[in-house]
This record gives structure tokens, sequence and C-alpha cells, in this order.
């Protein structure tokens, strides 16, 4: 069996455990907090922004022909 002193060295080790992770329980609930209200604030954000509409479609101006372009003369060839 174990001793008195056993049993009370291995009952405070436990105990600094638990205080070690009650302290980082903590710790993390406060950080989802904090991102919980990131989120919240990023939603109403997004709420806000209005969007935006589709552009109206411009009629199409009636396309014009090109004017013919002009040929330049050919060169005759030398023999």
């Amino acid at each position: 069996m174990a001793t008195v002193k056993q049993i009370q060295y291995r009952l405070g080790q436990a105990k600094k455990k638990l205080t070690k992770l009650n302290r980082a329980v903590a710790g993390a609930k406060t950080n989802v907090k904090k991102l919980e209200g990131q989120l919240k604030n990023a939603r109403a954000a997004a709420k806000k922004k209005p969007k935006k509409a589709a552009p109206k479609k411009k009629k199409a101006a009636p396309k014009r022909k090109k004017a013919a372009k002009k040929k330049a003369p050919r060169r005759k060839k030398k023999r």
C-alpha cells in the first residue's frame, strides 16, 4: 500500500494539474468569446453592405460599314 506521504504527494500533483487546466479552459473561453464577437461584427458588416445592382445594358449602336482601304500599287518584279 501507498504511504500517507505518497498519497499527499499525488494529491498535490493532481491539484496542480487541475489548476493548470482550469487556467487553460478560462483562456480558451475568453478566446472563444472574442472570436464570436468578431464573427458577429463581420456578419453585421456583410448585411449592411448593399448588393450592387446589375448595370443596365445599353442598346448597341448601329454598326457602320468600314471604309474600303486603298490598295498600294504593286511594284513590278525585276528580272
